[in-house]
This record gives C-alpha cells, structure tokens and sequence, in this order.
C-alpha cells in the first residue's frame, strides 16, 4: 500500500511540475528540458555505469567482497529508471544518483536500516516470535483421537 501511495504522490508532483514548467516556459522549452535531461542522463548514467562495472570487476579480482560495487550498481539501475521516466523530478532525483557522494550516502543508509531490519528479526525468532506470523510460536505435538465406535461403549439399560 505504501508503494502505491508513493507512485501515486510522485506521479501527482511530475504532473504539477510539468503543468507548472509548459505555463511558465510554453511546449517546445519545456520539451527540450525533458530531452536535455534524458540526454545529459544517458551520457552520465553510461560513464558511471562503466565505473561500477570496473569497480565491481576489481573488487572480484582482489578477492574482496563487493557490497559497495553492488550497491552502486543497483542505484545506477535505479536512476537509469527515473532518467527514462518524462518529468522534471525524476531526472533531478536520478541525476543526483548518478553521483557518487550521493549513492554513498545512500546505500549506507540502506544498509544501515537491512541491519537493524535483521536485528529484529533475530531477537523476534530468538524469543518465541515468528516475524511472518506476527505470533507466538509454541512446540507441540501432535495426538490423535479417534471417535469410539458404538461397539466399544458399554450398553445402558
């Protein structure tokens, strides 16, 4: 449901700044705004898409493992994505992705929070909560009874 109402909210400010830049600047400024940021966003997503391959290649190569490399990978994917995407805030969110500094801080923050995420799953599986049922989960076992048969009940009389 967040998703939703993320894509919802962001669809609604690309629409409003669209209006807003063709009200101010008419149809052709704005449209060559749109192919400069997808032009200018293809150049630097094909440079820094090349260093995170390199970098991800050297990290292999040395035996060390990629965390960072991967990291930046998947932000380049993800701005490369928003670069597509027709609108102003998209292009300046994944143009800023597409800068080192900002992808650092990023990912740190990212795996900062899967940390914390893990962290509490283990101390929930740790003290008795399953994270996927929400519950308490008890060990049992299980017995079976079955019905007696009116041939083992004694008669009333």
């Amino acid at each position: 449901m967040r998703v939703f109402a993320v894509l919802l909210v962001g669809f609604a400010v690309e629409v409003t700044a669209l209006v807003a830049a063709y009200g101010a600047w008419g149809l052709l400024p704005t449209l060559g705004l749109l192919l400069l940021g997808g032009v200018v966003g293809s150049v630097l997503l094909r440079r820094e898409g090349a260093r995170a391959v390199a970098a991800f290649s050297e990290a292999v190569r040395t035996r060390r493992a990629p965390h960072q490399e991967v990291a930046d990978g998947v932000l380049i994917a993800a701005a490369a994505f928003l670069i597509i995407l027709p609108g102003f805030v998209s292009d300046v969110v994944g143009l800023v992705l597409l800068f080192p500094p900002a992808r650092r801080v990023l990912s740190r923050r990212i795996a900062r929070r899967a940390e914390e995420r893990e962290r509490a799953m283990v101390l929930n599986v740790r003290y008795g909560q399953h994270p996927m049922a929400g519950g308490v989960v008890v060990d049992g076992d299980v017995v079976e009874v079955r019905p007696e048969s009116s041939s083992d009940r004694p008669e009333l009389t």
